[in-house]
């Protein structure tokens, strides 16, 4: 089973059996169209291309359209990716739903976390900032001292300052299946995953 792509459609929360307050995450996951399947002996090593989504007509490219007319598609997928992939037999043009995946078990979401832009060591890294009084409100949020002395006289690599925070992509690991509704292609897993809403999701196996 490679996995699928789908989108993020927000958390809410729902109730176990036991009457306790479950945070979930929903996401639209499929139907993926198999664009592509890669070979040992053609490629060099074993993976499958799905499509997701749908490119307007008009808006769509001859490469890309002679891609998926390959595969038998009448239409251009939004989004392609590669899933390693071994095991059962797949066809080009074979549609994969979201029925693939069974309530209780677990999956691994990838996304791409929310960009926060250039941020300050307080907001990036949690530093608890200077002094509050006596003079010290020029270092309420400054990184204070970064050196390292004469030895090695310079900026140690790795040391945590201001800079970019977020837009890079994270993994959820490991999140439960709660529900799985195939009509609206709908897979709802306990626990937050990265990004905002409608943001692109690869969801394949866990443990």
């Amino acid at each position: 089973m490679p996995g699928l792509i789908g989108r993020k459609i927000g958390m809410t929360q729902i109730f176990d059996d036991d009457g306790k307050a479950v945070g979930v995450t929903v996401l639209e996951v499929g139907p993926c169209a198999v664009v592509q399947i890669k070979t040992v002996e053609r490629d060099g090593y074993e993976a499958v291309q799905l499509g997701f989504g749908r490119v307007k007509e008009g808006r769509t490219r001859k490469p890309a359209a002679g891609h998926a007319a390959r595969a038998g598609l009448d239409y251009v997928p939004r989004v392609l990716a590669e899933f390693d992939f071994e095991g059962e037999e797949l066809e080009l043009g074979q549609e994969l739903t979201v029925d693939m995946f069974d309530v209780g078990s677990r999956v691994n979401v990838t996304g791409t976390t929310k960009g926060r832009g250039f941020q300050g060591v307080v907001k990036r890294h949690g530093f608890g900032g200077g002094r509050g009084s006596h003079g010290g409100t020029s270092i309420l949020r400054a990184p204070g001292s970064i050196g390292a002395g004469t030895d090695p006289s310079r900026v140690i690599k790795g040391r945590k300052m201001a800079g970019r925070m977020g837009g890079t992509q994270r993994m959820a690991m490991s999140r439960k299946i709660i529900r799985v509704d195939a009509e609206k292609n709908l897979l709802i897993v306990q626990g937050s995953v990265p990004g905002g809403r409608n943001n692109l999701v690869m969801v394949r196996p866990g443990r």
